[in-house]
């Protein structure tokens, strides 16, 4: 495997605002191309922002008018796989010549249950592939579905084979063991968690 550079992105996303948002992703892959990254990893559910401290006006039982509408607001800012925002950061990523890696809150076209999924693109302009976050921690089950075991890939780059898990999955020994199994070298692992643990358990 050859060298290469790896930009991490930390930053602060326009809550629940997708379009902002975008804007934002944007000086940041502009930034990371300047500095000859090949392979940009932005953090979990960057779109339209990991809603840290709300829940959404629920309590067992019931959940308040408020809290469905600032709910509402959110699955509307929400990312469809395929749509504009995907269709955009392909784009960005031939354009500026870099793997991208980013979190967002997917919405699915069919069901449209919202997911917490990172999305690999490349510099050929591709999306490559998905991850759903496989079992949403604690709170976050009020707001993303569970994933599957089809999403659990790696894929074949120029620079490595490439994978990764999302925040707390990492610390699912068999979902890590599926990682290794497929032969990943280049593992992303992001997180909107912020504490220092992570430093030492990953």
């Amino acid at each position: 495997m050859k060298k290469f550079k790896v930009g991490c992105v930390q930053a602060t996303p326009a809550l629940f605002n997708k379009s902002k948002t975008m804007d934002i992703v944007l000086k940041w892959i502009q930034k990371a191309s300047e500095q000859g990254v090949k392979l940009l990893v932005f953090p979990e559910s960057f779109i339209p922002a990991y809603p840290a401290g709300l829940g959404f006006g629920t309590v067992v039982g019931s959940r308040t008018d408020a809290g469905r509408e600032q709910f509402r607001e959110y699955w509307e800012n929400s990312v469809e796989v395929g749509a504009e925002e995907t269709q955009q950061l392909a784009k960005w990523a031939k354009e500026y010549g870099m793997y991208i890696t980013i979190g967002v809150t997917e919405r699915d076209s069919v069901s449209k249950t919202l997911y917490c999924t990172l999305l690999y693109f490349s510099p050929k302009g591709e999306l490559m592939g998905k991850h759903r976050k496989l079992k949403p921690t604690a709170a976050e089950r009020l707001i993303w579905g569970e994933g599957d075991g089809t999403t659990l890939s790696t894929f074949d780059t120029e620079i490595g084979k490439l994978g990764g898990l999302i925040c707390w999955e990492n610390y699912m020994p068999l979902a890590r063991m599926s990682m290794y199994q497929k032969g990943v070298e280049i593992y992303v692992a992001p997180t909107a968690d912020s504490r220092d643990s992570w430093n030492s358990s990953l």
